[in-house]
């Protein structure tokens, strides 16, 4: 994985590439991203960079543009968890899937080689070159499932 530094030069490229201005707030937008260990909704985000950043005049619709931004330039990944609902993380992260609660919205992330390699072979079967994927399971973590029993 590349460091920060290299991160934010790609990002640097990129808006140069298409002729806009480059801003700070972009910038601490993709940093927090970056620098966060867990997925984050807009809101969240919005809430750690002010916490973070007070004196950045950033406000809500700034990080919703900015998210934006990164999405469509590939530098981010968003999960989807439901209606108008996501979450943000790197795209430069190594390859993983994602198991969400339905309940909380929790994530988390794992790799199994097994279905890595039926992924494959489900591809091979059906005449299909696997060039990338993603994979969501849904369901209620443990958490969520003790509150519904109780």
């Amino acid at each position: 994985m590349e460091n920060t530094t290299e991160m934010i030069e790609k990002l640097k490229m990129i808006v140069k590439q298409r002729g806009l201005k480059y801003t700070k707030q972009r910038e601490i937008v993709f940093e927090t991203i970056l620098n966060c260990e867990k997925h984050l909704g807009v809101e969240e985000l919005y809430n750690v960079i002010m916490s973070k950043y007070p004196e950045e005049s950033i406000g809500i619709a700034t990080v919703y543009r900015a998210v934006s931004f990164l999405e469509e330039a590939d530098l981010i990944a968003s999960v989807s968890l439901g209606k108008d609902k996501r979450q943000f993380e790197t795209n430069f992260k190594a390859h993983h899937d994602h198991l969400i609660c339905v309940k909380c919205n929790k994530i988390v992330e794992f790799v199994n080689a097994n279905i890595e390699k039926e992924q494959e072979k489900i591809a091979k079967e059906n005449g299909f070159k696997l060039l990338n994927h993603t994979m969501y399971l849904y369901g209620i973590c443990e958490n969520c499932n003790k509150k519904l029993k109780l």
